[in-house]
């Protein structure tokens, strides 16, 4: 619960710091959506395939993306969609054909 709670505040920053400080740099892409999904692919790859924190991790990335979105194309729940989508697909990467050797 304490996990949950902290990456539930850890992404609320993220998406405050997206919208509010990375706003001002000009890179030609949207470097804090990227960064916040960046963080949730960096949780699924650390985190072992049969645990839901990762997919958790998705929910609140995608619902603070969605938040604070200011495109008018995107409906409410598009962003949470793409990240659930990018940790499920690399769970099932994981799962499915990545295989790590029992001695480590």
């Amino acid at each position: 619960m304490k996990k949950l709670i902290l990456i539930f505040l850890g992404f609320y920053l993220l998406t405050l710091i997206q919208t509010s400080f990375l706003i001002h740099f000009n890179f030609g892409w949207q470097l804090g959506v990227f960064l916040i999904l960046i963080f949730v692919a960096f949780i699924n790859f650390f985190e072992s395939p049969s645990k839901k924190t990762g997919i958790y991790s998705a929910l609140f990335a995608g619902f603070f993306l969605d938040i604070f979105s200011t495109t008018p194309l995107n409906f409410f729940g598009f962003w949470i969609l793409i990240s659930i989508a990018i940790a499920s697909f690399i769970k099932f990467i994981f799962k499915k054909h990545v295989q790590v050797p029992k001695g480590v």
